[in-house]
């Protein structure tokens, strides 16, 4: 199977003179290559980077950038790494970089960060497209983060094989743009009318967007599905239910009493599901977001709730998938601190 091409380093618009300044690193790293460009000191070294989980590996494309714009010369360094992409097991080596260390020394900060950052985003995303499949998972957690974080974790999330995302910037690094649904801010801005912001939305908006609008306004995720439905028709595409956890949807209440009742529960789902299909309305899609995880998606599919869509956000970015960096020759000869040593992997690739 051929390999994904590698990103062009000029895509990630680095700040690249503040990064060779060391303005981003942690500062021993700074220090440490201060110490041996005065003293006369080159060692041509072997960085050996690895992580401690297994992981879907993430920012090795960006990685590679900021060793290509931001070494003192790329042209003294040799390196090697996996793919965006790649599963990777614990203590697997990910890259290794030789070169004289004054040469990369204030970078080390700078790459392992891309790398755990974007690795945490796609194998969050990678396993709960896992525990959707065959059904497809929508990435939103853009609100969740800092705005600048948005692209990378946008390409780690389609390469993991998100559907979809939500900003355009998140997209930007494939040449795609976000998507999205009707929101509650332009529900409330038409005085509450989830059928008039979306039928607005269709006016206003090209054919070719998808008409996904939230039902839950009204905490009535069954009328207003079938209002929509009906004014709508096949311009509809789909209805997305996002029930509050502190709420109980209208519809849920007669059937209290087997089942956690609050939020977007398999209940819901099926009760909104089987009342567009009882008028006609069989090809209306159902989006569902709110809390979910790999294990509540998991619950969900076992259960065989009628879900097309998973919209998720925030939990996305939780957990730890940490790089170290690890000097393990000098000059072609072993040297690591105790516990470390040189791993060669047959899976890595020269870069060019």
């Amino acid at each position: 199977m051929p390999r994904r091409p590698r990103l062009d380093p000029a895509i990630f618009n680095l700040p690249v003179a503040r990064m060779r300044e060391g303005y981003y690193s942690d500062k021993y790293f700074v220090r440490a290559r201060e110490v041996v460009l005065a003293d006369g000191h080159r060692p041509r070294v072997t960085m050996q980077v690895f992580g401690k989980s297994h992981a879907f590996l993430g920012g090795a494309d960006e990685a590679i950038a900021i060793l290509k714009l931001c070494a003192q010369s790329w042209d003294e360094l040799e390196v090697q790494a996996l793919y965006d992409g790649d599963e990777i097991g614990p203590w697997e080596t990910v890259m290794l970089i030789e070169g004289p260390y004054d040469a990369f020394a204030n970078l080390e900060t700078l790459y392992l960060g891309v790398l755990a950052r974007r690795t945490r985003v796609g194998t969050n995303t990678r396993r709960v497209v896992e525990a959707a499949k065959p059904k497809q998972v929508m990435f939103f957690p853009a609100r969740h983060d800092h705005w600048l974080v948005q692209t990378g974790d946008g390409y780690a999330a389609h390469i993991a094989g998100a559907i979809g995302v939500s900003t355009d910037a998140q997209a930007s690094w494939w040449g795609s743009e976000g998507v999205g649904t009707v929101p509650h801010a332009l529900i409330a801005a038409y005085g509450g009318d989830t059928v008039l912001a979306s039928v607005k939305f269709a006016e206003h908006m090209d054919d070719g967007v998808r008409l996904i609008p939230l039902v839950d306004f009204d905490n009535d995720c069954v009328t207003t599905s079938l209002q929509i439905a009906r004014a709508l028709g096949e311009r509809l595409y789909g209805v997305r239910l996002d029930t509050s956890e502190t709420l109980v949807d209208q519809s849920i209440v007669p059937q209290m009493g087997l089942f956690k009742p609050t939020g977007v529960n398999p209940q819901l789902v099926w009760n909104v599901r089987r009342a567009l299909d009882q008028e006609g309305f069989k090809k209306v899609k159902i989006v569902v977001s709110g809390g979910f995880t790999v294990e509540k998606i998991r619950h969900f599919e076992e259960e065989g709730v009628p879900v097309d869509l998973y919209g998720v956000g925030s939990s996305l970015f939780q957990g730890r998938y940490d790089f170290t960096a690890d000097i393990v020759k000098v000059d072609g000869k072993p040297c690591a601190k105790v516990g470390r040593s040189f791993r060669p992997n047959p899976r890595l690739e020269r870069v060019k």
